[in-house]
């Protein structure tokens, strides 16, 4: 059972359906009994109520972004003292700075853990390799690996299956305003944390950089919802954050602080969640944002100083990833712009090319993970022992070569790193491909941005390590681990830009440092298609300002040719999980249509007083999570949309047993025995559903009034209004129900409920098969 407490019932949102008046009665076998549609708009929706949440198939339904302004929650705002209003000030940047601090402190211990862990393992295959046990070496590295894939996976696929991936789609999704099933419990956070640090220490061409963003939005979750029943951890001061806004501002603070993190790069963490994660920005967020990444960036400062003293094991001067390229000047001619511009270009082709064989495996694979947890663990054991016979075997394609002048003592490299690596090779020699392949992945980044020597690695062992990294990346990246694509395109982007800049030596005057960062940029440009983050991690990694105008212009090149094949890899990974994601934009056949031609019928309706037994049978016969109200007769002098109820509200009000006998307005009494804390959205737990209720025949006679629940102040679209305009309408305010009212008078107050299926280009393209996508 998922912590959190909502209704995970596959959910056709209430709205995708036309007005339909009901009789306020029962039937003799005791069922309620509903008139036909006066309007016969009997169109279904059937776009996919589910998605693939990491390697899991589950339920997902949509957020409540929109301020829900009901009787109770004006009077709530009515009656708050002023010390009440800053209490929720304080406690929103009190939170921030909570949110930065534990992302940072897991963000360090992360990296202590996997440096810690694939240290011990490769000091025992370099010891191993030194005695020239090479099958024992063999059968040590191996064995390490797949002893902690094999946790990895148990992890992901029996506790949570929830955290494989990278995340980034979840989160990206969540902020869009999709909801799915333990996407941030503590199960998932706990998963995240542990998977990721076995995986990557495992030695998968993955990355932990993914998957920390995904943490920090958990972190930022578990904190923000007050914490969670399920495990005794709940904080009732935390109350005033109990809705989806105020959730959704702290999951982009974690999000963001996840990025700093994971590169150090607490500016990089904010232009990231702002380009690539959230879909609403406003300026008090940003400044929010920046400051959880500066609590990130000074935390991780502080201790990584503990370790330079060496008190964390193996963990070095710190691990975390900081690749400073170059301090001296850089020059650059006209051969050196046609040699970037090359780069981007050739880096959006692969970078596409990326993204395209990502999909087919990915869904490849889902086939693979729909026979079973244990079919979902065997499939990354062999994948572990494929990474490790190629990062073993590999090596002995490579040529010894002789240490440079100058490394005496520091060639070959004594212990768990360094780029001069002997593996097989006679005394003064090192084998470059075992210093790629046998080492940690940031280490490797680290050797391939270095500028001490242009000829550390060979031209043959920078194209064999370019596509080990580029085709075992695909072929891991899906497997149920947490795994991040940024290291994995990094490497190759590296190994590919190092391995041009080695070509181009002769007529260039940067060096092949340089062309690794820039080749690192392209690749990232084409596959993940941001820009201005991008530009600024990177340039916070590589601590160089200099590279800023070539560095722009091939990320610029690389995401203009890249967008001409597809679209972003987390794009791609968001459409292909079946997540109903609002782009920023309309599509252009959209312009075609108005908002009358999607409303799918018919609708389910409530009078403002109701009878309790028609609203018990409407929860228990549907999953609609929004119910339009409206006022008639004898309420008013003609029927008018009164508001939306939603569904947890009504399961609320039903279960405190307010009704009356009479068919009566009651209001007031409801506002005095109530509070809006009462109807405020459940944290981690177990929430209320309809099988919840007992309500017997006496009251399911009785009435109810929904006034004081109802949000009196919905957003509504006149029917004839463009459906591109209505999308973007949509998108931009974060809504989950849109009214659609008629144009003329003397029909029924609503024509239809509009929800972000009803925009998904399967449904409309559904209903109008013969519209052209593109036009």
């Amino acid at each position: 059972m998922d912590d959190r407490s909502e209704n995970h019932d596959i959910e056709v949102e209430g709205g995708n359906y036309a007005y339909e008046r009901k009789i306020s009665g029962i039937l003799d076998d005791g069922s309620v009994g509903f008139q036909q549609p006066l309007l016969a708009r009997n169109r279904k929706n059937t776009t996919s109520q589910i998605a693939i949440v990491g390697a899991n198939t589950c339920p997902i339904e949509s957020l409540d972004y929109e301020i829900f302004e009901n009787d109770l929650f004006k009077q709530d705002w009515r009656s708050r003292k002023k010390i009440e209003i800053l209490q929720y000030t304080i406690l929103k940047w009190a939170l921030a700075f909570l949110i930065g601090l534990s992302t940072g402190l897991v963000g360090f211990l992360n990296n202590l853990a996997v440096e810690n862990i694939a240290g011990f393992k490769l000091l025992l295959t370099g010891n191993l390799m030194l005695k020239e046990k090479y099958f024992q070496a063999f059968f040590a590295f191996a064995g390490c690996n797949l002893i902690l894939a094999t946790a990895a996976a148990s992890l992901c696929a029996f506790i949570a299956p929830a955290a494989a991936g990278s995340g980034i789609p979840e989160v990206k999704a969540y902020l869009n305003g999709i909801d799915a099933y333990s996407i941030l419990a503590p199960s998932t956070l706990f998963v995240k944390i542990f998977g990721s640090i076995f995986g990557v220490a495992a030695g998968f061409v993955v990355g932990k950089e993914g998957p920390m963003v995904h943490t920090g939005a958990c972190i930022a979750n578990l904190l923000g919802q007050g914490g969670s029943r399920k495990y005794k951890l709940t904080w009732k001061w935390l109350r005033f954050f109990k809705n989806d806004r105020d959730r959704r501002d702290l999951i982009t603070c974690g999000a963001a602080a996840g990025v700093a993190a994971a590169f150090r790069a607490p500016v990089g963490g904010v232009l990231f969640a702002l380009e690539e994660a959230a879909s609403w920005w406003r300026s008090a967020l940003l400044w929010r944002t920046f400051f959880t990444t500066a609590v990130v960036a000074v935390v991780l400062r502080s201790l990584i100083e503990l370790c330079r003293s060496g008190r964390c094991g193996l963990f070095g001067k710190g691990g975390l990833i900081m690749f400073d390229v170059n301090s001296g000047p850089v020059l650059y001619s006209t051969p050196d712009l046609l040699a970037v511009v090359f780069l981007g270009v050739v880096g959006g082709v692969l970078g596409s090319l990326y993204n395209y064989l990502v999909d087919k495996v990915l869904r490849t694979y889902a086939l693979i993970n729909e026979r079973g947890p244990g079919f979902k663990v065997m499939l990354v054991m062999a994948v572990s022992i494929l990474s490790s016979c190629c990062a073993f075997g590999l090596p002995w394609l490579s040529p010894c070569t002789p240490c440079p002048v100058g490394t005496e003592g520091k060639c070959p490299s004594v212990g768990r790193a360094g780029i001069y690596k002997s593996f097989q090779c006679p005394p003064n020699h090192y084998n470059d491909l075992s210093s790629l392949l046998l080492n940690t992945n940031d280490d490797a980044i680290r050797s391939l941005f270095t500028s001490r020597s242009e000829n550390e690695f060979q031209i043959s062992t920078l194209a064999i390590f370019f596509f080990f990294v580029y085709f075992l990346g695909i072929i891991t990246y899906g497997i149920a681990i947490p795994s991040g694509l940024f290291i994995p395109v990094i490497l190759a982007g590296a190994s590919y830009g190092r391995l041009v800049g080695r070509l181009l030596g002769p007529v260039s005057q940067l060096d092949v440092g340089l062309f690794s960062l820039l080749g690192a940029a392209s690749f990232l440009g084409g596959t993940m298609r941001m820009t201005v983050s991008l530009c600024v991690i990177l340039l916070e990694l590589t601590n160089n300002l200099l590279m800023l105008p070539l560095v722009m212009l091939v990320l610029l090149i690389s995401k203009t040719v890249a967008d001409c094949f597809n679209k972003g890899v987390y794009d791609q990974i968001v459409t292909m999980k079946g997540l109903p994601y609002m782009e920023d934009h309309a599509e252009p056949y959209m312009r075609n249509l108005v908002a009358k031609d999607v409303v799918a019928g018919p609708l389910l309706s409530f009078s403002r007083v109701e009878k309790v037994g028609v609203i018990w049978q409407a929860l228990k016969m549907t999953s609609h999570n929004g119910f339009p109200v409206i006022d008639e007769p004898p309420f008013t002098e003609a029927s008018e949309l009164c508001g939306i109820a939603l569904r947890s509200h009504l399961l609320v009000l039903l279960q405190g047993k307010r009704f009356s006998k009479q068919k009566t307005t009651f209001g007031s009494q409801i506002l005095r025995s109530c509070k809006a804390r009462d109807f405020a959205k459940a944290g981690l737990g177990k929430g209320l559903k309809i099988e919840d209720l007992v309500i017997s025949g006496e009251e399911m006679e009785m009435y109810v009034d929904l006034h004081p629940i109802t949000n009196t102040s919905p957003y509504t679209v006149l029917e004839t209004l463009s459906l591109a305009k209505v999308a973007i309408l949509f998108r931009q305010l974060g809504l989950r129900h849109l009214c659609v009212v008629p144009k003329t008078p003397g029909r029924p107050p609503i024509v239809g409920i509009l929800t972000r299926h009803d925009f998904m280009p399967e449904h409309v393209l559904g209903l109008y098969p013969h519209i052209d996508p593109l036009k």
